[in-house]
């Protein structure tokens, strides 16, 4: 990670990742939402961060000038990453995936909400203390996984290949991955070890999906975004690495993966979402890529 501070939920990373939780709450709460997260609210609730943040669409668009229109443009970007995700792991699994990681996990609750089909294994690394907050909320809420559930408490700076393989992972077996918020966290070296590890460990017919912002200087140049986070106590620049790198789907291309993209904005725009091209969320690719 850009940070060598441990995962705080109420500062820095894990700031961003209530964040990411509010606005996915906040998703859930508005008509028509395109996803439904039960238990997004709940962890910003139960965190009580020293900045608030809302959890319903009224308190989103009460929340001030500067944060409401950052928080509308969360809300659609986390509606349509979430969407796009959720599509792309059920696919994965129907093609014959047998079992699903998510890297870096943070507040993700896609074991708990999505149907699973019998037997499927579901991995989640994040640290120790991302996953206990997390499990605590999901258990007061009465929340069961819809999988087998192994959360795999583990650093991904450390030997993460070694945890999730005493976690029962079968490298043999084919394997949905999800890379969904980490990239920008992570500097280029750190990014190529990542999708070589992933490579490594993936059977024929594996699947992987990232989340890749492209031009991370040019986002923290955006207005809406910078003074928006400002607003809530993150230091995004602080946070994120901006250095130039490859995109993903290139570094998959030379491992012999098939891949595809989109962006963002595309995504918003098949859902009647108004959002430009050269906007925040045009800089935001979605990247997916199978293993033949």
């Amino acid at each position: 990670m850009s940070t060598d501070q441990q995962w705080d939920i109420v500062s820095g990373v894990g700031m961003t990742a209530l964040m990411v939780a509010a606005a996915r709450a906040v998703e859930s709460d508005s008509p028509g939402a395109l996803v439904r997260d039960p238990y997004a609210a709940r962890f910003v609730e139960t965190a009580r961060p020293a900045f608030a943040l809302p959890t319903t669409a009224a308190g989103a668009r009460g929340s001030g000038a500067a944060q409401a229109a950052m928080w509308e443009v969360l809300r659609i970007n986390l509606a349509v990453r979430t969407h796009a995700f959720d599509s792309f792991l059920r696919e994965a699994v129907g093609r014959g995936a047998a079992q699903v990681v998510l890297l870096a996990s943070g507040l993700d609750t896609r074991a708990f909400r999505l149907p699973w089909p019998p037997g499927l294994v579901c991995f989640e690394l994040d640290q120790p203390a991302v996953l206990d907050f997390k499990l605590r909320v999901l258990e007061a809420e009465g929340a069961e996984p819809t999988c087998d559930h192994r959360p795999v408490g583990v650093d991904l700076r450390d030997d993460w290949v070694a945890a999730l393989g005493a976690s029962g992972f079968d490298p043999a077996r084919p394997t949905a991955w999800l890379a969904e918020g980490l990239l920008s966290y992570l500097p280029p070296e750190d990014e190529r070890r990542l999708l070589h590890d992933v490579h490594r460990l993936s059977a024929p017919g594996s699947a992987l999906a990232v989340e890749s912002i492209q031009d991370m200087a040019g986002v923290l140049t955006d207005a809406v975004m910078t003074e928006g986070m400002r607003a809530i106590g993150i230091d995004l620049p602080r946070l994120v690495h901006t250095d130039d790198r490859p995109a993903p789907d290139a570094q998959l291309d030379e491992l012999g993966w098939n891949t595809g993209r989109s962006t963002a904005s595309r995504a918003a725009a098949e859902h009647g979402y108004a959002v430009a091209d050269d906007s925040f969320m045009g800089r935001i690719l979605h990247v997916s890529a199978r293993r033949s």
